[in-house]
């Protein structure tokens, strides 16, 4: 080998010393088809263990407003599909439709269709913001809960109506009205709504919206209310990471410690 000239570069007929790099490990993704107006894509990283990555899109733009036609619209199937093979290109091991409303707006049978549509365009596990939503409660032997949302009224009833269809109780709630720019609102006001939705006979709180941020609120609401708080983004990360045999990432959150 050669010698290194004063200074650091290396002399005619010479090889660079080859640094020790480190390997990468092999690449777990999660696909994520999101509404056009999802903004909290910093949020589901936090879920993640290192070793995943989230692999998103953007459903096709429509209506800036949160409305029962506007979530219908983000819940077509054909949309869904081609988004889902858009992201297939690299490979992820599970699809995530991350959308409470689009997913519940149809009811059940519209959800299991969002699901077979993620599978049918080649996703080799699928979950939805709401299937996950039901997957969390039944995990957590929860029937009667209280919910929060940051919707207008048609919207939140439309919530209360799929929770019914899988037998839970809704026995609480509160609502801000909200029909646009729902990624905008602060902690301290999202906490708020999680305390108006509590009841005594509410055995967990249901936080519905991908756009609302809760990260950081909800293993203190846990222990201030003493009841599981289950969000949104939390339940599709959650449900998403535990059909690939992996654990999302919450310290003192119930429902990823049960």
């Amino acid at each position: 080998m050669g010698v290194a000239a004063p200074g650091g570069e290396v002399l005619p007929g010479s090889s660079p010393a080859v640094p020790d790099f480190p390997v990468l490990p092999p690449l777990t993704g999660v696909g994520v088809v999101a509404p056009y107006d999802f903004a909290l894509d910093r949020e589901l990283w936090r879920w993640c263990p290192e070793d995943v990555t989230l692999l998103a899109t953007r459903l096709p733009v429509a209506t800036p407003f949160v409305t029962i036609d506007s979530m219908a619209h983000v819940g077509e199937i054909a949309p869904v599909a081609a988004a889902t093979q858009d992201v297939l290109t690299v490979h992820p091991q599970v699809m995530a439709f991350c959308c409470t409303s689009g997913s519940f707006v149809r009811g059940r049978e519209g959800e299991h269709a969002l699901v077979a549509a993620m599978l049918g365009a080649g996703a080799p596990a699928a979950v939805t913001t709401s299937g996950a939503l039901l997957e969390a409660l039944a995990h957590l032997h929860v029937s009667a809960v209280g919910v929060a949302t940051p919707y207008v009224q048609e919207v939140t009833w439309a919530l209360h109506d799929f929770l019914g269809t899988a037998s839970h109780v809704v026995v609480s709630g509160s609502e801000l009205g909200l029909d646009h720019e729902i990624w905008t609102l602060p902690y301290h006001v999202v906490a708020e709504l999680i305390r108006r939705a509590d009841h005594p006979q509410a055995e967990a709180i249901v936080v519905s919206c991908t756009n609302v941020p809760t990260y950081d609120l909800i293993a203190p609401l846990e222990a201030e209310l003493g009841k599981p708080i289950i969000t949104a983004n939390q339940v599709t990360m959650w449900a998403a990471l535990r059909e690939i045999g992996l654990a999302a990432v919450g310290r003192g959150q119930r429902l990823l410690e049960s």
